[in-house]
This record gives C-alpha cells, structure tokens and sequence, in this order.
C-alpha cells in the first residue's frame, strides 16, 4: 500500500496528464486523487478499478501493486467479481459462493487423486 499513490503517479505523469483530467475520467475527486498520489489515502479497491481503467492498466496489476491481491489467482478472481459494476450483490455473492464451491471440490479431488497414487496398489510390494 506504501506506494500506490506513486505508482498511480508515476503512470498518470508517463500518460502525459493532469490530476485534474484523471480524476474526472476516473470519477473520483480531484483533492481525494492527490491524497492518493501523496499517499495520505487508501483507496478502496472499486476506486484502484476506475483508476486502473483510466490510465489503461489492468486492475489486477493496480490491486497487486496495492497489495490487495498475493499472486494468488484465486484471490484476483474474487477481486475481479467484487469490483464488478455490471453485478449486483446477490449475484456478487453467488459466483463468490459458486467459484470458491468448484475451487474447493477440484482442491478434494486432487488431494484424492495424490493419496490414491501414494498409496500401494494391490499386489505391489511395499
């Protein structure tokens, strides 16, 4: 989180505009936005989405940099379905509950698969 606000400076500044013009395309305030940059702010993570967008950066590399996301695909994929503005929240909730239901059921039959595999088959000698 240290240094978000000079990453995302960094980014508008190689963009070539002002804080003015990326508040508005990213629809945050201006003074919230340089709070950010000065980094006396943590910006939630729907925020780092717009920002990420207006400056055409992937929101996954905004939420790592941020330190939102480990290099855990599983936790940039909740991020992803959080941060969606085409959701509503019941549905944010059940592709949550869906994904994490086939993440933990693909999870136990893997473990199965190692121990089966671990395990002597019948008529071998240990």
């Amino acid at each position: 989180m240290q240094d978000i606000g000079a990453f995302i400076k960094d980014l508008r500044e190689n963009a070539k505009i002002s804080l003015r013009q990326l508040s508005e395309q990213a629809g945050v305030s201006n003074p919230y936005l340089s709070q950010i940059e000065r980094g006396l702010r943590k910006p939630s993570a729907e925020v780092l989405a717009s920002i990420a967008q207006a400056l055409r950066v992937s929101t996954p590399a905004m939420y790592l940099r941020a330190g939102l996301l480990g290099t855990d695909d599983t936790q940039g994929v909740l991020a992803a379905i959080a941060v969606d503005p085409g959701l509503t929240t019941a549905q944010k909730q059940s592709l949550t509950q869906i994904y994490e239901t086939f993440r933990r059921e693909n999870d136990r039959a893997a473990e199965e698969s190692t121990q089966s595999e671990a395990a002597p088959q019948k008529g071998e000698q240990s």
